[in-house]
């Protein structure tokens, strides 16, 4: 097959490495890609949301499947302008539609069809600039801390955990009547703070049947032991060793299957990827929210474990066949730790050429996924973004794999790079 896989992150440069090592796929295209990319694919100068520019593409070079890595082509509708199409409705595009990425393009909806459906998650209620002073209200008869969730997508940031009634009240009112989040924040839903430790499960799904992925926990912190603001994941680790069997069993009777019902019942076209953030609640699963796409930098730890074929499980999605696809797993673990230009999740400084990338020897301990890259003019790799690498150490237990991920990194330099050092250390910790 000729694949397209849309995207720019770590997270696609995973699906990149993972569906270039299928004898499936004759031709992959990245758009618009990384330097990472470009080394294992042909990358596209396309942006994600050019529907009309894709759909040009796709046709011109034949494109067998399309696999949609970000959320914000799904959110405006990449499905379903490719349903709409007659030339292209044939072409599986790994991704829900429009309406079913509101799971993630809406918290409001999202809480809503949890109720419907009656998902474990935690008590809420949303509010607009017309309701403030209800909303103004209903903080006062909450306990704190309470959680202050931007309605719509806001890069990761919309997410407030307050710890005071007054910190809770300014922001309400800085979202609402200051349009703190831009139009993410029209709408907050106030939710109950859930006390726990979290983790991620991700799900493969046709809309009808559905295969249980590796689940990982992520660090979102930019500092160590998990201080400082929220960034779009500092490292990874898979599996968790707290999800056990029981715990997994629970997750999927009482959140997998109701939820994958629920967008049947309401017709829902789902083909693709779920991403379920959880709260392991005193051994009980809560939904803290769901995600349409697979997460960064959680992929770059859960694509590592995937043992049977890569592109025959996105084609099964894509051509409603996943009920007849066999899922098998590696043993090993892996951990991901991820390498941030200076200043991030802030301002910070784009251009600094990386150096050493070039003396690591490909080996089984450890696999450098490239995010925020690219190629400077004179052929070297240069950081283009925030999150730079993910660097993801393989090991039969988390502290080899934490050793292979760091001995890799330690190699790896350019002007101001950061990374935490206690990636896993919690883990491990918890396995003492």
């Amino acid at each position: 097959m000729k694949i397209l896989l849309l995207g720019s992150g770590g997270r696609e440069h995973a699906f990149a490495w993972k569906i270039v090592n299928s004898q499936k796929c004759s031709k992959l295209y990245v758009a618009p890609g990384n330097a990472g990319t470009s080394q294992i694919a042909e990358n596209v100068n396309l942006s994600v949301i050019d529907f009309e520019g894709i759909a040009s593409f796709v046709q011109t070079n034949n494109i067998d499947m399309v696999v949609v890595g970000p959320e914000e082509p799904l959110v405006k509708g990449i499905v379903d302008y490719f349903q709409n199409d007659h030339e292209l409705k044939n072409i599986p595009v790994i991704g829900p539609s429009k309406k079913g990425a509101q799971l993630e393009g809406s918290k409001d909806f999202s809480k809503k069809f949890m109720e419907r459906h009656a998902i474990p998650t935690a008590a809420s209620r949303t509010f607009t600039k017309d309701t403030i002073e209800d909303g103004l209200a209903y903080l006062k008869t909450q306990d704190l801390p309470i959680v202050l969730k931007a309605d719509g997508l806001a890069a990761g940031k919309g997410v407030l955990i307050c710890l005071s009634l007054e910190e809770a009240e300014t922001s309400l009112k800085e979202m609402l009547l200051e349009s703190k989040f831009g139009a993410a924040s029209e709408k907050v839903v106030i939710e109950q703070f859930l006390e726990g430790i979290e983790l991620s499960v991700f799900v493969a799904t046709d809309g009808k049947s559905y295969k249980i992925l590796p689940e990982a926990k992520d660090y979102k912190r930019i500092g160590e032991k998990d201080t400082g603001l929220n960034t779009g994941g500092m490292g990874a680790v898979s599996p968790v060793p707290f999800a056990d069997e029981q715990f997994l069993q629970k997750v999927e009777r009482r959140i997998v299957i109701p939820t994958i019902k629920g967008l049947e019942e309401e017709n829902i076209r789902y083909t693709g990827f779920l991403f379920i953030g959880l709260m392991n609640v005193n051994g009980d699963p809560y939904v803290i929210e769901y995600n349409v796409r697979m997460g960064d930098p959680e992929t770059q730890a859960v694509l590592p474990r995937i043992k049977s074929d890569f592109v025959d499980l996105l084609h099964a999605m894509g051509t409603f066949n996943l009920e007849n696809y066999t899922f098998n797993l590696h043993q090993f673990t892996t951990t991901t730790i991820v390498m941030v230009a200076g200043g991030y999740p802030g301002d910070y400084e784009k251009g600094d050429k990386i150096e050493g990338l070039d003396t690591i020897l490909a080996d089984n301990k450890s696999v450098i996924f490239h995010a925020g890259t690219k190629l400077g003019p004179g052929g070297e790799i240069v950081t283009n973004g925030g999150r730079v690498l993910a660097i993801t150490g393989i090991g039969n237990d988390v502290e080899e794999a934490l050793r292979h991920g760091y001995e890799t990194v330690s190699k790896i330099c350019w002007k101001d790079l950061y990374f935490r050092k206690d990636i896993g250390q919690d883990i491990l910790n918890l396995l003492k």
